[in-house]
């Protein structure tokens, strides 16, 4: 994933099915379903386990970047696999190019059990070729015994007593969306007269700033250099996992966050096969183990009481926001104030 994909656990050997990399794959056989996703997406007893129930054997391909995927996707013309599962802004060229097809909701009847927060998204506004698999969500996390405020949202990120405490990773998009989020406005702000005072916000921030990391940033928080970072999904597992009373932020502006989709692409030698796999893992106990095994924000709500409570949003949280591409003139004005805000932190 983009940048959710160092957080994927990875798999060494896939002991029961078969393994292709960095190849296309066409399911010749009714009884093979051809798995086109990231390595170490699934625990190996879900995929033994849907062959179990329905004699069909699941062909698991990898790729190494969305990229990769949709440039075999389009060379395939629709055809070689039968699910995918990618991140949002590529699934939304996928669908562009009529590269996906519709999902058959009758089979596909658990859809119910997808969390309302994550569903009518950019890529998909009426739910009809995608189901989520997960999200990632870069949150605040801090040492309440280091820290003298309550945080609640991005905005107290601001506060003077925070000064060169806050470790933060190196996403431009993502951190200038929260800091749009913190006055009001949208992560995907196209007007660059807008664009310009998220600038001169962000460099309001950058005397708080300790450090802007993205590998392993959570190291700061859990060593003290930090008392406050914001950090990928990946990074506030481990940063909890190894020092249990940090305290989690859902921001009250809303969140930020990507999206894992699932979808059938337009011609995938055994739809059926592809929507009834869907379908299996929309169980809340198929989902369960999934989401605990690859550690991402579960969007199966039917799901939330059987994982990891730290990976459930809380249901007071309703608003949420994926950052999506915008126009050239905005994308050149966001990086023109990612710089200064760098510089004004050094």
């Amino acid at each position: 994933m983009k940048s959710k994909k160092a957080a994927a656990i990875m798999l060494c050997a896939v002991l029961g099915t078969s393994m292709v990399t960095g190849v296309s794959v066409s399911a010749k056989d009714k009884d093979e379903l051809v798995l086109y996703t990231w390595d170490g997406m699934f625990p190996q007893e879900v995929l033994d386990d849907f062959e179990k129930e329905t004699g069909t054997k699941v062909v698991y391909s990898n790729f190494d970047t969305d990229e990769t995927m949709l440039e075999k996707l389009s060379q395939a013309k629709g055809g070689d696999y039968d699910v995918v599962i990618a991140d949002d802004y590529i699934i939304d060229s996928a669908v562009k190019e009529g590269l996906v097809q519709k999902i058959d909701k009758d089979t596909v009847s658990n859809f119910k059990n997808i969390n309302p927060l994550y569903q009518g998204q950019f890529y998909d506004p009426d739910d009809e070729y995608t189901v989520p698999y997960g999200a990632g969500i870069p949150l605040i996390v801090y040492d309440p015994e280091q820290v003298d405020i309550d945080i609640k949202g991005y905005k107290d990120l601001w506060d003077k007593s925070l000064e060169d405490s806050i470790a933060i990773v190196g996403n431009y998009r993502v951190i200038c969306g929260i800091t749009q989020l913190s006055m009001g406005e949208s992560m995907n702000e196209e007007d660059v007269a807008v664009i310009d005072k998220t600038g001169e916000k962000l460099k309001e921030l950058a005397p708080n700033i300790r450090m802007i990391q993205d590998d392993n940033t959570q190291n700061a928080l859990l060593n003290g250099e930090a008392s406050v970072a914001f950090l990928y999904t990946s990074q506030v597992t481990q940063a909890l996992k190894d020092n249990p009373d940090l305290k989690v932020v859902y921001p009250e502006e809303g969140l930020g966050f990507g999206i894992m989709g699932m979808f059938v692409p337009s011609e995938a030698p055994n739809a059926k096969a592809a929507n009834e796999f869907i379908n299996y893992i929309l169980e809340p106990e198929v989902s369960a183990q999934c989401i605990n095994y690859i550690g991402y924000y579960n969007t199966n709500k039917a799901a939330d009481d059987l994982v990891d409570e730290s990976l459930v949003v809380p249901d007071s949280v309703t608003k949420g926001e994926v950052v999506q591409n915008v126009s050239q003139e905005a994308e050149q004005e966001y990086n023109k104030i990612w710089t200064e805000f760098k510089a004004a932190c050094d």
